[in-house]
């Protein structure tokens, strides 16, 4: 029987571009520059492989305690002081205050993984952003730009939609899909598209639209945990191991956005010419002419070995593009989701459910991973209408203080005054 092994999916690229260092399909030098390490560290992880096969990719450190790790005694009473004496304290100035009145001698990214573990806040310098340019990736499938361009691609043909569109920034070859908006839906279909057709890339470059980047604000513990929250897309890049990066302006992803220039000029031509009137006939004639584009206008890559990875075989890709939602389970086995209502038949002890919407249009409703089995409630109950009181006006007596008020300024209040000075 064999040794099952655990990796990280940062160990799994790792070992993905050492077996091509290995295999002798990429120099060590190159190996080295994709993994940003050394060329003495790749050495060391190349021999350490062939000895001792996959595992030999896993850290010997792994789950043992450092040897010059800080004793409890101190770290206690260093977190002890920052949360009383030291409240507030950001992790540069408490280790210099612990120092200097405690005698307790700690860095500052020691104090500061601590205050991420208990949870400590403590005010934080925003970096002031830089921008310079960028060359083109030098591997196939080392990055690539996504983003979606709403245009009247069919010229009042068929109402307007989003092309979805790829491009590898080393080669610039494309692929693009038309749909009928740009969001979560049309995102997964795509890119499980163009997995099934050229592999996982390394990593994928996009904007800050809602579909890529969740609009979740931040709380304090996910800001001292260094902790994001993802969108549905987002969540799939990373079961993936796909690294995403978001761009902060247009102009930074501006391969893209001059693929869409060109194309909604070349494009909308092409198919005025052969008179395609939708989505259907669309994403039909971009299979024949996508080829034909990306002849014509690819460049060579600046090194030959292509980076895409093929999928691992535990890799559901259905389940992993799906949306994913959670969903309270009430008392009575009953879930409620779109304003449908749903009767779990598995009995199980949890307050929520996981419910996975599919790119088929397949509901499944799961717990820890497991499928639970369920049927939908087609009508709900009516509720009993309780008859309502009705209430019988009432005149307020002639002789009722509120028929005395009269508002200052008003026809009666004159009349009134008018009448009092006469009597006078």
């Amino acid at each position: 029987m064999e040794d099952i092994l655990t990796m990280s999916q940062r160990e799994l690229n790792w070992l993905h571009i050492i077996r091509k260092a290995i295999d002798r399909r990429i120099k060590q030098k190159e190996a080295a520059g994709l993994l940003e390490i050394s060329e003495r560290q790749i050495r060391r992880l190349v021999k350490r492989i062939r000895e001792e096969s996959d595992k030999g990719i896993i850290h010997r450190s792994r789950s043992k305690v450092s040897h010059n790790a800080i004793p409890q005694a101190i770290k206690q009473k260093a977190l002890s002081l920052c949360k009383s004496i030291y409240a507030g304290f950001n992790p540069t100035f408490a280790s210099e205050k612990l120092f200097e009145r405690n005698k307790i001698e700690i860095s500052r990214e020691t104090l500061r993984q601590w205050f991420i573990h208990e949870g400590m806040a403590y005010d934080k310098r925003k970096a002031r952003p830089h921008r310079k340019w960028r060359p083109r990736k030098e591997h196939c499938g080392q990055m690539l730009q996504l983003d979606g361009s709403h245009h009247d691609w069919f010229e009042g043909r068929a109402p307007w939609c989003v092309l979805m569109g790829y491009i590898d920034d080393a080669t610039s070859r494309v692929y693009a899909r038309f749909y009928d908006y740009e969001g979560t839906r049309p995102a997964m279909d795509s890119f499980k598209r163009y997995i099934l057709k050229y592999g996982l890339p390394m990593s994928i470059y996009f904007d800050r639209h809602s579909t890529y980047k969740s609009t979740k604000k931040q709380t304090t513990e996910d800001e001292l945990l260094n902790r994001h929250s993802l969108s549905q897309f987002g969540r799939a890049l990373e079961e993936l191991g796909v690294h995403f990066i978001h761009a902060q302006s247009a102009p930074a992803k501006g391969r893209i956005e001059r693929l869409f220039k060109t194309f909604q000029d070349r494009l909308v031509k092409e198919m005025r010419l052969r008179n395609i009137n939708g989505i259907a006939g669309g994403n039909e004639f971009l299979g024949h002419y996508l080829p034909v584009f990306n002849k014509r206008f690819n460049v060579a890559a600046l090194r030959e070995e292509d980076l895409h990875r093929s999928l691992s075989k535990e890799a559901d890709l259905d389940k992993i593009f799906s949306i994913r939602t959670l969903r309270a389970l009430r008392n009575d086995f009953t879930v409620v989701h779109e304003g449908r209502l749903y009767q779990v038949e598995d009995n199980i002890r949890t307050k929520e459910v996981v419910v996975e919407e599919r790119l088929n249009g397949c509901l499944l409703i799961t717990y820890k991973g497991r499928a639970l089995r369920y049927k939908q409630i087609a009508q709900k109950p009516a509720k009993i209408q309780q008859p309502r009181k009705m209430r019988v006006y009432k005149p307020a007596a002639m002789d009722n203080p509120w028929r005395a008020f009269r508002l200052p300024g008003s026809q009666a209040t004159q009349r009134s005054e008018e009448a009092l000075v006469g009597a006078l």
